[in-house]
């Protein structure tokens, strides 16, 4: 099992680079960041963990562009992968964001995964037009007609939401065909059933129950829709690891657990991520070692 951690970005505290940097130091496989463009003021949905309009944090109002933000991460990190914990794809021009997107996963090396949601602020997804009732389906177009111009030389698509003739655009990304897609979603069948046809896995919310039935339910998706291979099964760590807990989601077969950190202060997020590195490093997977340099001595 791997781990990465996620930081909630905003304009205060530790900087997305100095976060992630840290985190490659502490030895971590992944760092992630969420994504909202703004939060409307007069709102009616209702978030998943307060139940009606209020929000747990101020920093939903506060979030750093994503991109912008792992992008700043590409140049002082090396080998931890990069993502969105989650992105709503459907708030932007597809064309551009696969330009984006491209363009972070070409520069770091291939080290882009695409953490994705259906949008759980309605009032947000409508501020740019997005139709509640077939967002999915936006979701998916979005998807299908970003993965054609990542792979294809002259990528064309046309759907409901989305549609453009024949075109060219580079940079492709490294991961081909498209980076790895996860969705952040609760355990169920209907949206277990949409993984398996349009993603590569299932990212847990905070809040999800038996994790283990989530799991069977998935694979038992995966198998329905004939795909090959094992799905990725990222969880999100709720509050302060708990290593057997943490061991026991290694053996139900959970591909990586991903932890919260601070926003505080740089000397702070190190310690801190030191810290929780010592206390999973019994349960992490070995990095491979790295390949002599062409023309190297052997040991």
């Amino acid at each position: 099992m791997r781990f990465g951690v996620t930081l909630f970005t905003s304009d205060r505290g530790i900087t997305p680079a100095a976060a992630a940097r840290a985190a490659e130091d502490a030895g971590f496989d992944a760092f992630y960041v969420p994504e909202h463009t703004h939060i409307p003021a007069r709102r009616e949905a209702a978030h998943p963990a307060t139940g009606d309009s209020s929000l747990p944090d101020d920093r939903y109002m506060r979030t750093l562009d994503p991109w912008v933000a792992l992008g700043t991460a590409v140049p002082v990190t090396s080998t931890i992968r990069l993502g969105t914990c989650v992105a709503l794809p459907v708030e932007h021009d597809v064309l551009t964001l696969a330009k984006t997107i491209a363009t972070v996963d070409h520069l770091s090396g291939g080290r882009v995964t695409l953490g994705v949601g259906f949008g759980w602020n309605l009032d947000e997804l409508r501020d740019h037009g997005v139709r509640i009732d077939r967002r999915r389906t936006m979701l998916r177009e979005y998807l299908e007609a970003m993965q054609s111009l990542w792979d294809q030389d002259e990528a064309e698509y046309h759907g409901e939401f989305v549609d453009f003739d024949a075109a060219w655009a580079w940079p492709k990304t490294v991961q081909r065909p498209r980076v790895p897609v996860v969705v952040g979603c609760a355990g169920n069948d209907k949206n277990f059933r949409w993984i398996a046809r349009n993603a590569d896995g299932w990212m847990t919310t905070p809040r999800e129950g038996a994790l283990e039935d989530g799991i069977t339910g998935l694979r038992r998706a995966w198998t329905e829709a004939g795909r090959e291979g094992d799905p990725l099964i990222s969880a999100l760590v709720p509050g302060r690891p708990d290593p057997d807990e943490l061991a026991r989601w290694r053996d139900l077969g959970v591909t990586e657990a991903i932890c919260g950190m601070p926003d505080a202060d740089e000397p702070t997020v190190a310690a801190y991520l030191q810290h929780l590195a010592g206390r999973i490093a019994h349960l992490r997977e070995p990095r491979p070692r790295a390949a002599p340099a062409a023309g190297a001595a052997a040991e």
